[in-house]
């Protein structure tokens, strides 16, 4: 515990503590963490030299600690929320089992946004609101609007009166695979209105929400909706601005995605270059200007965590060291995060928030020994890119097991993509503030021509910062899927990498090593074992066949939403491409290219390839889908050792039935007969042929529904 303050400890105790109790952990799994928190911080407190008295007190604040974070923390909808009309009834038609048309009042927390999913519902949009009435009643809470068609841009603050439907939000249909359910969840809503018709009931003025909208409209009125886009983003962050998916999954791939979200790098540019410009003026009028940008920031990129963050230590460490003090990092960002968790301890399970967090810990902790240490080792005339290394190494590194729980992938070339990009980022970044500043200031009549004038280079860094995250995209293994480890395997990861991130704990690095390849190798035997994951939402159905490190998937639909679907399953389990698709749709669809980019080989009769005849298979290394003779539409895949047959219609059901041959007599169940794993049924069974299939199969056995749900099974790599 040498170098390591009680004050500190306190505070990362606390930090920890609120944390946890913020989530969605079992109430058992919360005691235990409760007790482990509190023997743990007694016996850490005691080596540090406090008395035993006083270090019982400290460590009984910790369990307080836990259960505000958990009370407040925690995401439940209130008592008035709208959810609660359709849990308790009270405007539910049970007979149909469909929402009653109704109609919501409230006031828009957001500007209306096309939906992700507009090229196949045309005109659609969304926007969060506060309901205040429900059919003329009182309610609070929060609910996602869905207006189709969209008759025009919905303005944040605008008070609205809808028409149209309550539903409950979709859930995901794999636990990997959020749905709407878990999106609005995290925004503190657990209802959808589908509206038809909407009123404008009020107009208030909003002053901030404009300047937001005029920045960001003559930003990308100026240099095009991508080049605009992105200068639009390094203002305002991606958070208030709507970017091409495309475009924001490129920086993703890239490791460039802090550039998009508003946070401390932003605001690191923006407060050096207003302190160089104050640097000779007094005191008074550095403060003045320092205030000005951080004040400014945080009301154009909205009070998301990460900018919080950033302004309270911003302003923390400014006002220490212009009053004669020296801060420290470490004790200064412990305190933000502390303070910030006690005001909403919701937030420690924004992905922002831990990612800021994260890098913002590292640069503290271990880029200046890293630093240090690469200006050691460097050669001479490479000394002076130690600083241009440590910085997104250490942020790489630190922020490593976070993109692999959330994300289920790495990007390879990060650290080289933030060399190449740093310098023109950084001029990016100073000359779109510039540009927010003069669209703020300056009256339109001399602002179009001026803005014209200036634009001009600009944009063309704009493209060309495109251009260059574009092309590193198209390095070999620019993204490394992970899948997405247990819990445990995360822990394990965290504990490897902490001996070789802090220095007081180098004399561990060996047993680090040890952790690390011990994480690494079991991943790897998940990753390669034989498996099947099968999901179905609604009327589609995916089947995803897993053998060493290879997949291929069978879908019921191709439309252009099952492509999407089929990706974010295959992405989710450390699938880059498929060996091959399946699809089982026979109508034509526009979404062709989708699955060409998906999978090698596509198997779809929409796009003019027939489907298997018997005798006929498609195969790659360990997977295989081959036509049970006789049996129409029915097929076998097998992955592996594992086998499992398909039967998507109630036809190929009967085929497969009636090729058994039964006559009455006691037989051994089919499945085990066959050596299969089990059966999938793309169609909802009778309670006849439920039956049947209970006393003629041993196996898994999926049967669809209308409701979301999925299986998932894995075999031992060895």
């Amino acid at each position: 515990m040498r170098g390591f303050s009680s004050p500190l400890l306190v505070a990362g105790l606390a930090l920890t503590a609120l944390v946890l109790g913020a989530q969605p952990f079992p109430s058992q799994a919360m005691v235990v963490v409760a007790l482990v928190l509190l023997i743990t911080a007694r016996f850490c407190l005691i080596r540090l030299g406090i008395t035993q008295s006083r270090s019982t007190a400290l460590a009984l604040m910790l369990p307080l600690l836990l259960a505000w974070a958990c009370w407040w923390g925690q995401p439940r909808p209130g008592p008035l929320d709208p959810v609660r009309l359709l849990a308790s009834g009270d405007s539910f038609d049970h007979s149909s089992r469909l929402p009653l048309r109704s109609s919501i009042e409230g006031r828009l927390l957001s500007d209306s946004r096309l939906l992700r999913d507009s090229r196949f519902v045309v005109d659609s949009c969304r926007a969060l609101l506060a309901v205040n009435r429900i059919n003329g009643l009182p309610r609070h809470g929060r609910s996602e609007v869905q207006l189709r068609p969209c008759p025009r841009l919905l303005q944040q603050g605008w008070r609205i009166r809808v028409h149209g439907l309550l539903r409950a939000p979709a859930l995901g249909p794999h636990s990997l695979l959020p749905g709407p359910a878990e999106r609005l969840q995290q925004q503190g809503s657990w209802s959808q209105f589908w509206g038809d018709q909407v009123e404008v009931l009020e107009r208030p003025w909003t002053p901030i929400a404009d300047a937001r909208r005029q920045v960001a409209m003559r930003l990308q009125q100026l240099a095009g909706p991508r080049s605009g886009g992105l200068l639009a983003a390094l203002v305002l962050g991606r958070a208030q601005v709507d970017l091409p998916l495309d475009l924001v999954k490129a920086f993703r791939v890239a490791g460039l995605s802090h550039a998009l979200a508003a946070s401390g790098f932003h605001l690191s540019v923006l407060l050096g270059a207003s302190l160089g410009i104050a640097r000779l003026l007094p005191r008074p009028f550095r403060l003045t200007f320092a205030a000005t940008a951080l004040i400014s920031f945080l009301m154009l990129a909205g009070p998301q965590p990460s900018v919080v963050r950033a302004v309270l230590m911003g302003s923390t460490v400014l006002l220490i060291n212009e009053g004669g003090g020296r801060s420290r990092p470490l004790g200064v960002l412990l305190a933000t995060l502390v303070l910030m968790l006690l005001v909403n301890p919701a937030w420690a399970r924004s992905i922002g928030f831990q990612l800021s967090a994260a890098a913002t810990a590292g640069l503290v902790v271990t880029a200046g020994p890293l630093e240090q240490a690469l200006s050691k080792r460097l050669p001479t005339w490479l000394r002076g890119l130690a600083p241009a290394l440590a910085i997104p190494l250490v942020a790489i590194v630190w922020t490593m097991p976070l993109q692999i729980v959330h994300f289920g992938s790495t990007p390879v070339y990060a650290l080289l993509a933030n060399l190449l990009v740093a310098p023109l980022l950084v001029l990016l970044t100073l000359s779109a503030m510039a540009l927010a500043w003069l669209c703020l200031l300056l009256p339109a009549g001399l602002l179009t021509p001026l803005l014209n004038w200036i634009s001009w280079p600009i944009q063309h860094l704009a493209g060309l910062l495109i251009a260059l995250v574009r092309w590193i995209c198209t390095w070999p293994m620019a993204q490394l899927f992970t899948g997405h480890p247990q819990p445990w395997l995360v822990l394990l990861l965290v504990l490897g990498l902490l001996p070789w991130l802090v220095t007081g704990l180098r004399y561990w690095r060996h047993w680090g090593v040890v952790a690390l390849l011990v994480c690494s190798l079991s991943q790897a035997v998940v990753q390669m074992g034989d498996g099947f994951v099968v999901v179905h939402q609604r009327s589609r159905q995916w089947l995803l066949a897993r053998h060493r490190g290879r997949a291929v998937l069978v879908s019921t639909h191709g439309d252009g939403r099952s492509c999407w679907q089929a990706r974010r399953l295959s992405e989710a389990f450390g699938h880059a491409r498929l060996d091959w698709a399946m699809v089982l749709d026979p109508v034509a669809s526009e979404a062709a290219s989708c699955w060409r980019n998906l999978a090698h080989t596509v198997l779809a009769e929409h796009q003019g390839v027939m489907p298997l005849q018997v005798g006929q298979r498609l195969v790659s290394p360990g997977l295989e889908v081959r036509p049970i003779a006789a049996a129409e539409q029915s097929l076998q895949l097998r992955a592996g050792r594992l086998r499992w047959h398909l039967l998507p219609t109630r036809q190929a059901y009967w085929s497969w039935r009636d090729r058994q041959g039964l006559d009455g007599v006691e037989r051994q169940p089919l499945v085990k007969s066959e050596g299969l794993t089990g059966v999938w049924l793309g169609f909802v069974p009778t309670s006849l042929e439920r039956r049947w299939l209970v006393q003629h199969t041993a196996g898994r056995l999926w049967v669809s529904g209308r409701a979301s749900g999925s299986f998932s099974m894995v075999a031992s790599a060895f």
